[in-house]
């Protein structure tokens, strides 16, 4: 199918534009040391950061909502990591030149994350992110990710029908969020991506690296 051409691109936050999992796992691996255990292998954490607490946690401990503990260890999770959340997060490579690209051609972009403000807020100063038409926060709507709402608010602030947006992500709601919203949705293969290949996802497009994504986009537009 070929892509219809996008007047933005809207990206999910940790594991597509910033690689957010070192802190996310010191932050859990700080819980495990509390309770007397060894760190868990950042390599079993990694693939799960997209997943926030529930997917770091569930690593990490073997826990899911509902469980015990998991609420107590939720919040004391979210703790540590509102505590140390720029220690070592940085952009992936080839970010900036993509988002630079993107502004030279007069195209607008934006972050739609179900990180909560309180951490989306202070972190996207410091990862280098300002430069952002919207940010939407997973308090931002009343639903999160894999619910449309919040990629249907950063179409409203940028002023554009969804279908005029690109939604580009590294997890399973990433691409069912856009996909309900109207989107074209592309799995970014450099992020995380769980345990599956982006590619089993139903996206519309898989981009290995931003440089391909600025080859899809390109593409479309001609």
């Amino acid at each position: 199918m070929k892509l219809t051409a996008p007047r933005a691109i809207l990206f999910d936050l940790d594991g597509t534009l910033a690689d957010t999992a070192p802190d996310l796992a010191a932050a859990v691996n700080q819980l495990r040391v509390a309770r007397g255990l060894p760190e868990a292998p950042y390599e079993s954490l990694r693939p799960v950061a997209s997943a926030g607490a529930r997917g770091l946690i569930g690593a990490a401990f073997g826990l899911k909502p509902g469980d015990e503990e998991y609420e107590t260890l939720r919040v004391a999770f979210l703790n540590n990591y509102e505590a140390a959340l720029a220690v070592k997060s940085r952009l992936f490579d080839g970010i900036p030149e993509l988002l630079h690209k993107l502004e030279e051609a007069g195209m607008q972009w934006g972050i739609v994350t179900n990180k909560a403000a309180r951490f989306t807020e202070p972190l996207v100063p410091q990862i280098g992110l300002l430069h952002a038409r919207c940010v939407i926060s997973g308090d931002t709507t009343p639903h999160p990710k894999p619910h449309p709402t919040p990629l249907l608010e950063a179409a409203r602030r940028l002023g554009l029908p969804p279908a005029d947006c690109w939604y580009v992500g590294d997890d399973v709601r990433d691409i069912q969020a856009g996909s309900a919203a109207g989107m074209p949705t592309i799995g970014a293969a450099w992020g995380y991506c769980g345990h599956a290949e982006p590619v089993t996802w139903g996206a519309d497009a898989l981009a290995e690296t931003p440089r391909h994504l600025l080859e899809l986009i390109a593409h479309a537009r001609s």
